[in-house]
């Protein structure tokens, strides 16, 4: 009875497996693989079937969350020819997007991302050229895309709750990268590169604060920013503060993104003509004119929200491309958006949009 019973698990097991499509990773440099790397061996939602990093320092670190010896490649190219995965997660510096998805998509491999989409607005444009000449869903993940919070806040915001949008604040950022230890160090040193990066402050967290705004508002008819460099000594390529201000016909937004702050913040203020949202990863504050604040009710996202893995999964699975705040088209505007930011940071005017391609 015993042995029937272990044949009978080993044939569920087995089956589940068949059945959950197949995820690689390419790229542990990012540290914010360190989050996710545990579920995903797990197999939540996805079975882990290959992890490309040559660096072995990182290789032994993520041995240590569980993943076993033999997912390791040396090329990622190899690995994507030998396990076929049907999504990839790269973790890797972000000029590099665009080479993944030129990897990726004839092989009709879908492909995740981090924050931003890529490192500068020609290769965003590319990468969206590239998913949809091949079919493949192209998805950039963000923290705050999984935030019922984020969506209490729009939601409030669409039913007229505060009046007329016309004024979004936003902060982002924290006291800066660290460059101690095995995960930070090998981040740190691309993160803190013009190139490899696309910037500094400014990359890192103004694609935040504009996806926010293209979220509230649309794509804005013309951006102004200035950037700062406080601490060269911590970072002598790039500015560890910014300020962005993106102007609408009948809308402002005004953003920071810096590496500077006491502390950490991802907040944003939605101000209406009646009211304003301030909205944080804990919860929504409702401020209507004179009357006290309220704490909105946080909807339950759906179960396929729960993730980036378990999501993109829901949309392999249904044949519908990532939408919102992690779709690609919005991310591409993200790219645009950062890089007029960039662009008026050199030139002290203000550059407006479209860009020319």
């Amino acid at each position: 009875m015993g042995g029937h019973r272990l044949l009978l698990t080993l044939v569920c097991t087995g089956s589940l497996l068949a059945q959950q499509p197949k995820i690689a990773v390419i790229g542990l440099v990012h540290s914010h693989v360190w989050g996710h790397l545990q579920n995903m061996v797990q197999g939540k939602a996805a079975q882990l079937v290959g992890i490309a990093e040559p660096n072995q320092e990182l290789v032994a670190e993520a041995q240590r969350l569980g993943a076993a010896r033999e997912l390791f490649f040396d090329d990622y190219r190899k690995m994507l020819d030998q396990v076929r995965p049907e999504i990839v997660w790269a973790f890797v510096e972000n000029y590099r997007h665009l080479e993944i998805v030129q990897a990726c998509a004839p092989r009709k491999i879908h492909v995740m991302f981090e924050k931003p989409l890529a490192s500068t607005f020609r290769d965003a444009r590319e990468i969206q050229r590239l998913a949809r000449q091949h079919g493949i869903y192209v998805m950039t993940n963000y923290q705050m895309a999984w935030w019922p919070s984020n969506y209490a806040a729009k939601q409030a915001a669409e039913q007229g709750t505060i009046g007329q949008v016309w004024r979004l604040r936003g902060i982002v950022g924290h006291g800066g990268p660290g460059s101690r230890g095995v995960r930070s160090q090998y981040f740190f040193a691309w993160l803190t590169d013009p190139v490899k990066n696309g910037g500094g402050a400014l990359v890192d967290f103004g694609c935040y604060n504009a996806l926010w705004s293209l979220w509230y508002l649309g794509k804005p008819k013309q951006v102004f920013a200035q950037v700062h460099q406080l601490r060269p000594q911590e970072f002598p390529k790039v500015e560890d503060t910014s300020l962005m201000v993106l102007t609408y016909d009948r809308a402002i937004g005004v953003f920071e993104g810096s590496w500077d702050l006491p502390r950490s913040f991802q907040d944003l203020e939605v101000f209406g003509l009646q009211g304003s949202l301030y909205v944080t990863r804990e919860g929504v504050e409702l401020r209507r004119l004179r009357q006290a604040p309220e704490r909105l009710p946080l909807p339950q996202l759906p179960p396929e929200q729960s993730d980036p893995v378990t999501y993109m999964v829901h949309c392999v699975r249904n044949g519908k491309a990532p939408e919102g705040l992690v779709g690609l088209d919005i991310n591409v505007d993200v790219v645009e958006v950062v890089e007029a930011a960039k662009r008026s940071a050199t030139s002290g005017r203000a550059v407006r949009l479209p860009l020319t391609p």
